[in-house]
């Protein structure tokens, strides 16, 4: 299960200006999307329908629910392909974007995350290093 919502991340690489996914959404005006994007892919693959992942449209709403449950890890995990990475840019204690752990290797994290510049982009980050906040450990 984690490598299906990787596999549809990867698609949508290339993207821009989100529409496919806050039209998913409902909505007919662009909104901040990473979150939606992380649903979107997970409807995709029918982790909404699973519950393994929630329809979220926000980011900080989404840390509460894996947390709730029992299955969030700090900055210093080393994550797993389809792992939900949360990053606090701001460095204020509060994460601000979402996407989906798409490999590890070595002490780099790739991700795929949706709104990066209003786009679907393939991204990296060294484990454990600003600006990580957490993860997000769906049960796939």
């Amino acid at each position: 299960g984690n490598q299906a919502i990787v596999e549809v991340a990867l698609t949508q690489v290339g993207n821009e200006g989100g529409e496919p996914y806050w039209n998913w959404w409902g909505l007919d005006y662009r909104v901040e999307w990473c979150a939606i994007f992380v649903s979107w892919c997970a409807d995709q693959c029918g982790f909404l329908d699973a519950e393994v992942l929630p329809r979220m449209d926000g980011v900080r709403p989404y840390v509460d629910w894996f947390r709730e449950r029992g299955q969030w890890q700090d900055r210093s995990y080393a994550p797993m392909a389809g792992d939900i990475i949360f990053l606090d840019w701001e460095s204020d204690g509060l994460t601000d974007h979402v996407g989906i752990v798409d490999r590890v290797e070595g002490s780099i994290i790739y991700t795929v995350e949706g709104n990066a510049g209003d786009r679907c982009i393939q991204n990296s980050y060294t484990l454990g290093s600003a600006p990580i906040y957490g993860f997000g450990l769906p049960n796939y």
